[in-house]
């Protein structure tokens, strides 16, 4: 699918991975339409990119029906909102809060399905694109999916559930002509963990085998933008890590 002249959608557009895409796609003349809790983060980045900013909460079905028919039928979805999270199953004092495992689960899993199905859901009834293709879903996974630590428990396994996700979501939408992929990151240079102390962050980059460092932005939006414009990846996720292996704490 070409990427210009298309609606793309990114929820999470405020920061981070989504700002990075967003720029990236509306260089390459995409019409651009930023979602995210934070609408000022979103202006901000939508002044960058030309493009729209709405505010919107990813776990609600309501708020994300309401973007959509304010944005219109997008051709391109990318959903990279989420939160991290960290804590035991069983704590020094008591096991995990329920509460907290169901925050990470209803953003990062919820969220995202919520969003893949109600855009799907506009997608399916559009004309139809070159190649009978009417549009492309990528969500964010993570390694921590494959290899979660020690007090990633409920982080793993929402992200572990966007895996999931991806194979049947893409067989079940081939029918329409739409694409899902997933790409399953490592640690990423984003304001998420802008706060690690300097020790912790260059010890994390030691144990990445090369190159030695956190993933950049700008390398998640260009395995993004080739993702859209190779129409031969469906149904897969992309781990996007540097050859990192995660021990288990």
């Amino acid at each position: 699918m070409q990427i210009k002249d298309n609606l793309a959608l990114i929820t999470g557009g405020g920061s981070g991975l989504g700002a990075a895409t967003a720029k990236l796609l509306a260089q390459g003349g995409a019409k651009v339409v930023l979602l995210d809790r934070n609408l000022a983060a979103a202006q901000g980045v939508a002044k960058e990119t030309g493009g729209i900013a709405i505010e919107c909460d990813v776990t609600s079905e309501q708020s994300v029906k309401a973007a959509i028919a304010k944005a219109g039928t997008p051709r391109i979805v990318v959903n990279c909102a989420g939160i991290l999270g960290a804590g035991r199953i069983l704590g020094k004092d008591a096991p995990m809060a329920l509460d907290y495992f169901e925050a990470a689960v209803r953003v990062n899993l919820i969220g995202t399905f919520n969003v893949m199905r109600l855009c799907a859901a506009a997608m399916s009834a559009a004309p139809e694109l070159a190649e009978k293709e009417r549009g492309i879903i990528i969500n964010t996974a993570s390694i921590a999916a494959y290899e979660g630590q020690i007090g990633q428990a409920a982080y793993s396994a929402s992200k572990g559930g966007v895996v999931a996700l991806t194979l049947p979501a893409a067989r079940e939408f081939a029918r329409f002509g739409i694409r899902v992929n997933a790409i399953a990151p490592g640690p990423v240079d984003t304001p998420m963990v802008a706060g690690m102390p300097p020790e912790v962050k260059a010890s994390l980059e030691a144990g990445i085998p090369f190159p030695s460092r956190l993933v950049r932005p700008e390398e998640f939006a260009a395995l993004v933008k080739h993702m859209i414009e190779n129409m031969a990846i469906n149904g897969e996720v992309v781990r996007l890590d540097g050859a990192l292996r995660m021990a288990p704490k």
